[in-house]
């Protein structure tokens, strides 16, 4: 298994069905902090459901269609990032994150989305990367600023989450504009 290097404490690891326990401590410690803004933690509820998230993500991969990989700090996961979406043939992809509190601070997030983006573009040759955001979340907005990524619209009222309706920002980065931030 590979690890990437994050910070002089962190690093960027495939997270697999395996992991699912730690996983789960980890969506537990997430759930609070995660929960006001998508429903990524109620996909994860117990074991079971743990396991079958990353396995999800493992079928993705092996169909080349998504990935998910974790953020360890000081050896605890702590986050994570995922192509949501990932589709060679059109060139496009959606990239998400995820964090408890112990995985703020650092651009640890930042840090992981550069190296999908990295991938995204250079490695397999995509033209566009897309971050879809509750406008309400101003930390995941400041990521897809941070990475040079534009708005190019709001869905009014997109989704219903804990019982509110939520506009839904979409924020994308082409492969020239990439390549240019990298320049």
């Amino acid at each position: 298994m590979f690890s990437v290097p994050l910070a002089e404490n962190a690093e960027l690891r495939p997270l697999e069905p395996w992991q699912a326990p730690e996983f789960l401590a980890h969506i537990d410690r997430a759930r609070a902090h995660t929960d006001p803004w998508i429903p990524w933690a109620t996909f994860s509820t117990d074991l079971d459901s743990a396991r079958a998230t990353l396995q999800r993500y493992a079928d993705r991969q092996a169909t080349d269609s998504g990935r998910i990989y974790g953020i360890w700090r000081d050896g605890t996961l702590v986050g994570g990032v995922m192509f949501v979406q990932f589709d060679a043939k059109s060139g496009n992809c959606e990239i998400g994150a995820w964090t408890e509190p112990a995985g703020e601070g650092g651009g640890l997030i930042t840090a992981a989305v550069r190296l999908l983006l990295d991938y995204a573009f250079t490695t397999r040759g995509l033209h566009r990367a897309e971050w879809w955001c509750s406008a309400a979340n101003a930390r995941s907005r400041a990521v897809a600023e941070r990475v040079g990524m534009r708005r190019d619209g709001v869905l009014r009222e997109w989704f219903l989450h804990n019982g509110v309706r939520h506009d839904k920002e979409v924020w994308a980065i082409l492969a020239p504009e990439w390549a240019a931030t990298r320049a």
